[in-house]
């Protein structure tokens, strides 16, 4: 974790024996998170005052913001105290922390914080919240320091910090609207520039299928500032007689025809359950408990069938996003009866040059080994056609991008990187000319962009500087190896061949579910839909110039 933490006044502890407090002292914490709005409380700095003995009391924090959007566009400034508690506080419920203090709309860059907070003999934390308006901009950059405390009327100053928070939306959180967990992200900018945010509407638990899943989509018409409610895209019902959470559909990915302006959605569907043995499970009903999924044991098998095999979906819309199709089941056009499992791989889809649409895909072969590849359609979404396995290893999921020469790079999560941490740790990337026919391994695979084995975004950026035209591809996903933290946007001028170090942007530290989408919002902005450690969907935009 990268984190400015800066000690002021007092001896300087020893780092290898106990703490002995021979004076009173105190530190911020910033952590590099967004701060969103739609979310009430959002922890970015932690205080941490010592003092030497029991009885003394906290009587002021100051606080002091800095940039164009402050103190304008905050709602509240609120300060926690978590007593001895120094757990890293996402701010989704406030148990065990009490309000000390909070200064609504303020209205100065200097806020003065007062209460009367008991202090324990030896280290106390404190959480610095703020809550911003929805009209902040989402280009915003926010300094905020915690300045200095007050403990029994003596002043401790506090070091300044050097991070400045970042801005976004918490496009979906924890039990809204009924749904206990959104996961699972994909985004694209619809021909008219609405953006539309697709996901796992999860409505009983965070489990994979099988389960009560729907896919759930959120559009919005201001460049992602805002956002309709959600609308359920594809939904299977209590479909053959059993119930929604023996009906599941998940791992969408969305497709917007570039020159037609259709827009796909595709989705796994999963009626009932193949228990471990490959075996349908008969008699099903809603107190039924069991459970396996398609990437699980048997949990998907060969043939065409709904209790064999489960199902690829695919739903479009022809308004921008307003109203959707029925789902037509596509499982006959693009799998192998032999194969395991045909799917989606969640995030976006691409259309070619030449007017094809191209679906990232992932499946099981005919003995139930995972692989990675692309399913195509040539003629306008009517039928669809999948290629061959893109690398000999274990991968699944993917997205694909169109290089300058017209070949097709796929960008592959790898099962070896869950054990592999050393320099061979990284993203498995394969190209094809021949739609998906044959495959050739691209210079970068393994060794350029490191994963904590977790789904990725890889999109091509077109547009235009100085009257020039010009493309760059971005990446994003958590910049880790043995943890899904630090989720990251890079770039690449040279179509793939190399992601320079220097030019990446780090969006949440902190851990999450680590999935993310890509999308170019327009000529100068780029959208990103990812699951963070903020909320279960964050949405935010970024200047294409602060990565160039």
């Amino acid at each position: 974790m990268q984190q400015t933490f800066r000690t002021i006044t007092g001896a300087m502890l020893c780092c290898l024996l106990p703490a002995v407090l021979s004076a009173q002292e105190a530190a911020q914490q910033k952590y590099k998170v967004p701060v969103l709005t739609g979310k009430d409380i959002n922890p970015v700095i932690r205080i941490r005052v010592d003092v030497k003995e029991d009885h003394e009391t906290l009587q002021q924090v100051d606080i002091q913001l800095k940039g164009a959007a402050l103190p304008r566009y905050l709602q509240n400034v609120r300060i926690y105290a978590a007593g001895a508690d120094s757990a890293v506080w996402k701010g989704d419920k406030p148990a065990g922390k009490t309000l000390f203090a909070e200064a609504p709309s303020p209205a100065a860059e200097k806020i003065v914080l007062k209460g009367n907070l008991p202090l324990q003999r030896g280290a106390n934390y404190l959480w610095v919240s703020v809550s911003p308006s929805a009209g902040i901009p989402l280009n915003a950059r926010l300094h905020i320091d915690a300045a200095a405390v007050r403990v029994n009327g003596k002043p401790l100053k506090i070091a300044a910090g050097n991070y400045t928070h970042r801005t976004g939306v918490a496009l979906r959180q924890h039990n809204q609207d009924n749904v206990h967990t959104h996961r699972i992200p994909g985004l694209a900018t619809a021909k008219d520039g609405t953006l539309l945010a697709i996901y796992d509407a999860r409505r009983e638990s965070g489990r994979d299928l099988q389960g009560n899943i729907d896919i759930g989509l959120s559009r919005s018409f201001d460049k992602g500032k805002t956002w309709q409610p959600m609308q359920t895209v594809i939904d299977m019902g209590a479909w053959g007689g059993l119930p929604e959470k023996f009906n599941g559909v998940s791992d969408a990915n969305i497709l917007v025809d570039k020159n037609t302006g259709t827009i796909y959605i595709a989705g796994l569907w999963m009626y009932g359950v193949i228990d471990t043995t490959g075996k349908w499970v008969e008699g099903l009903t809603d107190t039924s408990t069991i459970w396996n999924h398609q990437w699980k044991t048997k949990g998907s098998q060969p043939g065409f069938g709904e209790k064999q095999t489960c199902q690829f979906l695919i739903v479009k819309s022809t308004d921008n996003g307003a109203t959707w199709s029925k789902p037509v089941n596509v499982t006959r056009m693009g799998k192998k009866e032999d194969w395991w499992l045909w799917a989606p791989a969640p995030g976006s889809g691409i259309t070619l040059k030449d007017g094809t649409l191209v679906f990232p895909t992932q499946g099981r072969d005919n003995k139930g080994r995972a692989f990675s590849t692309i399913s195509y359609s040539k003629d306008g979404g009517n039928t669809w056609h999948t290629g061959e396995r893109a690398a000999p290893e274990s991968t699944t999921e993917n997205m694909a991008v169109e290089l300058s020469d017209g070949s097709i790079m796929l960008n592959m999560r790898s099962g070896a990187n869950s054990r592999d941490t050393g320099a061979t740790n990284g993203r498995v990337i394969a190209v094809t000319q021949n739609l998906g026919q044959t495959w050739a391994r691209h210079p970068t695979s393994r060794n350029a962009l490191p994963e904590p084995t977790c789904m990725a975004s890889i999109i091509r950026h077109d547009y235009v500087k100085n009257g020039q035209k010009r493309s760059v591809l971005l990446f994003s996903n958590p910049d880790f190896k043995t943890a899904r933290k630090n989720m990251t946007i890079k770039i690449s001028f040279d179509d793939g061949k190399t992601w320079p170090a220097s030019k990446k942007i780090l969006l949440d530290e902190e851990k999450s579910r680590g999935y993310s989408c890509l999308t170019s919002i327009d000529n100068d902005t780029i959208g990103i839909l990812y699951e963070s450690s903020q909320a279960d969907l964050v949405f935010q935009a970024i200047p294409l110039e602060e990565l160039l």
